[in-house]
């Protein structure tokens, strides 16, 4: 995997990088990665593939909508491994490879991302448009990613770990939310990150300790 520059994210970023509304702040990310192999990519895909396949072996639930029938696909697993060695790079120092139950990935549409983007980004889309006016952020953001990824050829992910093993998680998350739309055709993913920090927790006003548990077995929900 290899880390990408684009300009039209770039821009985004730039405004996505900190937006302070008082008691809290939200901001978010954007990052584009080649799903070509580089460094030690290879041995954590070959690991990955095998913990993956120990996974399915010891599976004893026989039921056809089962996730896990997802991942007797070699392409599925393929792309699940795209996804995590994408976190690998994003977090080298976090050893991904003991992620459990509900920290995989759920396949969503970009309705379902829209509905979450226009619900949890709605202060900072107004902030857009007040400084840059035209068009919303929304439609900024999908542009953007078409022009990288082509999102008419894309597959939307979402990432939601445990928050106890949560590399994404800031001191003071209020929410945070990860996507992953991801191009076979251009072996490429862009990620996008985006989260709201109180900053009474974040400044050491209030003391804070936001975490969410959800049961649940792993692969939950996700189609591949």
């Amino acid at each position: 995997m290899k880390f990408l520059e684009y300009t039209p994210l770039d821009r985004l970023n730039d405004f996505l990088s900190h937006a302070n509304f008082g008691e809290r702040t939200i901001k978010g990310c954007l990052e584009a990665y080649s799903c070509k192999h580089t460094g030690t990519d290879k041995k954590l895909s070959i690991s990955l593939e095998h913990e993956i396949l120990d996974y399915l072996g010891k599976s004893s639930d026989t039921d056809s909508s089962s996730p896990a029938d997802y991942l007797l696909s070699r392409s599925s697993r393929k792309t699940l491994i795209y996804l995590v060695l994408t976190l690998y790079h994003m977090y080298p120092d976090y050893d991904f490879s003991s992620m459990r139950a509900h920290q995989f990935f759920t396949e969503e549409s970009w309705d379902s991302f829209k509905q979450i983007f226009d619900t949890y980004m709605f202060e900072l889309s107004k902030e857009w448009v007040v400084r840059n006016g035209g068009n919303s952020l929304l439609e900024a953001l999908y542009k953007a990613l078409d022009e990288v990824v082509r999102l008419s050829e894309c597959e939307i992910y979402s990432y939601n770990p445990d928050c106890h093993v949560d590399p994404f998680l800031e001191k003071g998350s209020i929410w945070s939310f990860n996507f992953f739309f991801y191009n076979r055709k251009l072996k490429c993913v862009v990620s996008f990150r985006f989260c709201c920090v109180s900053n009474l927790v974040a400044d050491g006003f209030l003391v804070g300790d936001a975490c969410y548990n959800d049961d649940g077995e792993i692969f939950d929900d996700m189609d591949m």
